[in-house]
């Protein structure tokens, strides 16, 4: 099985994470995945993704929304957090992840991704050599597509945890 298909760690929300400690560790740009990484499929920015993302970018963080999906919805979810975003990224290619450090004016060395799906966000995270959070999906509520990946996923998460226990708070 393919080390890129595997996260760097392993996340039980995205509000879990202890993004004070990658700042400390020099870490200064974030690339999210937007649907059921921060909020449920479709949904809007809600008050826990604003304040998280407000508080993120108050520590020094700068932020980029990366989403296969189309500019409205992307532009949409950035607006009230003025950060920048990249909308068809092509996930799991590099080039979107690329993209967003460039709009970032970070480097692979201090920018972490932060998604919820193996084959198009960790896989292209890893692909641009990033540090990669994969996150447990928010809701399980999507379209069939992504449902039948996450059949797959399953057995690769597992051999994950096998070795690096899921972080949970």
């Amino acid at each position: 099985m393919s080390l890129k298909l595997f996260p760097t760690e392993y996340y039980n929300s995205t509000y879990s994470i202890d993004f004070e400690k990658y700042y400390r560790l020099g870490y200064r740009g974030i690339i999210f995945d937007i649907d059921n990484t921060l909020v449920p499929h479709n949904a809007p920015q809600d008050k826990r993704s604003k304040e998280l993302l407000n508080n993120l970018k108050d520590m020094g963080y700068n932020i980029c929304f990366l989403s296969n999906n189309k500019e409205p919805r992307v532009k949409d979810f950035n607006q009230e957090i003025g950060g920048t975003y990249v909308f068809k990224a092509g996930k799991p290619s590099s080039k979107g992840f690329i993209k967003a450090m460039n709009n970032m004016g970070t480097t692979r060395e201090n920018t972490l991704f932060v998604g919820d799906q193996i084959f198009t966000d960790i896989w292209g995270a890893n692909n641009a050599k990033l540090h990669s959070i994969l996150v447990k999906q928010i809701s399980k509520k999507e379209e069939i597509q992504i449902i039948l990946k996450r059949i797959i996923e399953k057995p690769i998460i597992a051999l994950f945890l096998i070795n690096h226990p899921l972080k949970t708070k």
